[in-house]
């Protein structure tokens, strides 16, 4: 039963005492100004405590703050890229903790969040970090629905901005990439001659380029199951999809086979790998992009970053007649996310006569024949150490 309480300034409060969560856990105690708001409450804590809710009773006081810090400990750090959780902690402290960081959970409902993405349109913060902000969000309330401390994810009741891209992909043709290549063969890296090759010609990402060892070369696939997460060779696709085989053109045969060749044919290792044989961690990518693609992409009038290359490969497969459930089988992707990046590379090719891959290189390298061969030189510098 609600108590009457008497405090030291002769004012009146009605208490309620109660268990968290049964007779071994903590006491609590709460007070009102009110009788019958005091009664509301006993009567509240007694149907939670019927149907084991009360525990989110508890939790849904704790901040948003403290949640955050909780999530991002628990479940950031473990499961996730140092580039994500560092994209992550960005968003966190530079948009959610200073705007919802003192609210309390309970208090956290969808009219609280539309006006939260109010705010940041408000500040001028663009419709893409709008989305990922508030994918932050869900996810660390998704956690905390998981965990009992709220009933409900309030943040899928809010309407997000779409996440269909806004500019057009940018597609270096082979030309543009082969003349990368030449020039980085005339400064005697052919290592990073046959980095753009596999990012060109089929189409991995970054960290799968980086974890790719040679038992995965094979005599006509290369097989992507596993990334690199800082240095750290992870099993699975960024996507989480089984592992998934990408067809070897001639010509990217031909540049792994010389570079493996000029490695001391290994039978196993890495391809690419620092000098110590480690796998090359997120400050060597970085400086790889800093010191080797951009000097040789900006000296050809190139401004895009080497991510553009695995757009490149999308596009001689689309020249090449592929389907879209096979382009996006190949790139590790759903179907839908290839079609919304594609589709105005599919209409620009519509009715193109279908030309292979491997001719659209081999056409391409024809018109390269001055490039210093792989064997031409003595190496100067030890690619396998970018940076």
């Amino acid at each position: 039963m609600a108590g009457r309480v008497k405090l030291g300034d002769g004012s009146v409060r009605w208490e309620v005492r109660y268990y968290e969560a049964g007779r071994e856990s903590p006491r609590r105690r709460r007070r009102f100004e009110r009788k019958s708001e005091a009664e509301g409450f006993e009567v509240e804590v007694k149907r939670r405590q019927r149907l084991g809710e009360l525990g989110e009773l508890q939790a849904a006081n704790q901040t948003l703050e403290e949640l955050a810090r909780d999530w991002f400990q628990l479940y950031v750090i473990p499961n996730l890229a140092i580039r994500t959780q560092r994209d992550y902690a960005r968003l966190l402290d530079r948009h959610i903790v200073p705007r919802l960081g003192a609210h309390r959970l309970k208090h956290v409902r969808p009219d609280v969040l539309d006006r939260f993405r109010w705010d940041l349109e408000q500040a001028g913060v663009g419709q893409s970090q709008i989305r990922q902000t508030l994918a932050v969000l869900q996810g660390m309330f998704r956690y905390a629905e998981e965990r009992g401390r709220v009933l409900r994810n309030p943040v899928k009741l809010v309407r997000k901005p779409p996440g269909r891209r806004q500019r057009a992909i940018v597609v270096l043709p082979p030309r543009e990439v082969e003349a990368v290549r030449r020039v980085l063969l005339s400064e005697d890296r052919p290592g990073d001659a046959t980095m753009v090759s596999v990012l060109a010609y089929a189409g991995l990402r970054p960290q799968e380029a980086l974890a790719l060892e040679w038992r995965h070369v094979r005599d006509r696939t290369l097989l992507i199951e596993q990334k690199n997460n800082d240095g750290t060779l992870v099993s699975g696709q960024k996507t989480r999809r089984p592992p998934r085989t990408v067809d070897l053109i001639g010509p990217l045969r031909t540049d792994l086979l010389e570079w493996r060749l000029r490695c001391g044919n290994p039978k196993s290792g890495l391809v690419f790998q620092t000098s110590q044989g480690q796998p090359l961690r997120e400050h060597d990518w970085l400086n790889w992009n800093r010191r080797i693609w951009t000097p040789a992409a900006r000296g050809l009038g190139i401004t895009e970053p080497p991510y553009t290359l695995r757009h490149s490969f999308a596009s001689l497969r689309i020249r090449d007649g592929a389907s879209i459930p096979e382009l996006a089988e190949e790139l590790g992707h759903s179907p839908q996310m290839t079609l919304n990046t594609y589709t105005h590379v599919i209409r620009e090719l519509r009715g193109a006569p279908a030309t292979s891959a491997e001719d659209e290189v081999l056409a391409a390298r024809s018109t390269n024949r001055g490039a210093l061969s792989l064997d031409s030189r003595g190496p100067s510098v030890d690619h396998r150490e970018p940076g």
